[in-house]
């Protein structure tokens, strides 16, 4: 299902920021990162710094799954 949400960074940035904030109720640092690396793939400059900050919090491993994640999206949308 293709809900608009890949063409708009500024949506993309706004989950990060929710995982990674805990807004939505827990933190997730890998989909945080999952999110800020999708707004930057889109344009959105500053998810770049964003996903930096919490890569550093994060093991390899849940970076990596992040990473898979974010392909998968994109794929998916």
């Amino acid at each position: 299902m293709n809900d608009g949400i890949g063409r708009d960074p500024e949506v993309l940035f706004e989950r990060g920021v929710c995982w990674a904030s805990g807004r939505s109720g827990v933190v997730n640092l890998v989909a945080a990162h999952k999110w800020f690396n999708l707004a930057a793939l889109k344009g959105r400059a500053d998810a770049i710094s964003m996903r930096r900050e919490v890569a550093e919090m994060m093991s390899d491993a849940e970076i990596a799954t992040a990473q898979r994640e974010a392909r998968a999206w994109m794929t998916a949308h």
